[in-house]
């Protein structure tokens, strides 16, 4: 798994895109999973630890376990799951102001409210997301909270130099009956600047910063043994009135913030009162691995 072509490669040509975004070294990473049941899809923070969800897809397989990650060795615990069993889960996100419910969202655009207590998660509803477009394959969710008004972003990942990613928003709110709803939704399309190669996914994760700043995680998936590659980036901002309207801006030149030459990115998540964000992988026949990076600051 490890590649020291694309680690002599990567900061080449990223100093021809006109930035120079550290690499990291391959002993940041703590392994968290063996093989491709234990890779990482999706990150919430949760108190002193996080929640992650996996792409399992048969029925019994894990879908949530619990991360243990501050000090020594990086481990999972399994987390039952009670009610709709979901397909291929890709993200999962805190609700604010809702100690223990969590919304999971499925690849094809199915979003689960649990709640968590102890080592169960239950479904308390689902529902699909809005503005589903041909193809769309969602890897990333995010939610805003500003003045007591909530906003989502997900993202179509997009696929390799002919399908950029899109990157949706919409208000969000909950029925009395606990559906999650959606307001009107705005889109922009996103293209990766690092990784660029067939294999791209422009968008594999969405974070958000206490400043508004838009963090993605990129990847680029050559099939279940590799070789894989990936990046985060400063993609743009997002805003939400104290009206409920939300606003997206992606740069037209994402910075990037750090290459992972070896590894697929697919959870990236702010900490909270940190600087710091938490990064997860998915590198399939390999696993998962977990690390922190310095990027939640902008």
């Amino acid at each position: 798994m490890r590649l020291p072509l694309r680690l002599l490669v990567a900061p080449t040509l990223l100093a021809l895109l006109g930035t120079t975004p550290a690499v990291a070294a391959p002993e940041d990473w703590r392994r968290v999973g063996t093989d491709a049941r234990g890779g990482i899809s999706g990150i919430a923070h949760e108190g002193a630890g996080a929640l992650v969800v996996h792409d399992n897809k048969r029925t019994g397989q894990q879908r949530l376990s619990r991360l243990t990650y501050a000090e020594g060795p990086a481990t999972l615990a399994p987390l039952s799951w009670a009610g709709a069993e979901p397909s291929d889960l890709e993200a999962i996100e805190a609700v604010p102001g809702a100690p223990g419910e969590y919304l999971a969202l499925a690849a094809r655009g199915i979003v689960y409210r649990i709640e968590v207590d102890g080592t169960t998660a239950t479904v308390l509803d689902y529902t699909p997301l809005p503005a589903i477009g041909e193809g769309d394959d969602f890897e990333s969710f995010a939610l805003v909270s500003r003045d007591g008004k909530l906003a989502a972003l997900w993202a179509d990942r997009g696929a390799g130099t002919d399908r950029p990613a899109t990157l949706y928003a919409a208000p969000l709110s909950f029925a009395s009956w606990g559906q999650v709803l959606f307001g009107a939704v705005s889109q922009r399309v996103h293209r990766s600047t690092y990784p660029t190669d067939a294999g791209t996914r422009h968008i594999s994760d969405i974070t958000v910063t206490d400043s508004g700043r838009i963090l993605v995680g990129s990847a680029s998936d050559a099939g279940d043994d590799g070789p894989f590659d990936s990046a985060v980036s400063d993609a743009g901002r997002v805003t939400l009135s104290a009206a409920g309207r939300v606003r997206i801006s992606l740069d037209a030149a994402p910075k990037v913030l750090g290459t992972f030459p070896g590894y697929k990115i697919e959870a990236v998540e702010c900490l909270p009162g940190t600087g710091d964000a938490l990064l997860g992988t998915d590198d399939e026949n390999t696993g998962g691995f977990v690390r922190t990076a310095p990027y939640c600051g902008v």
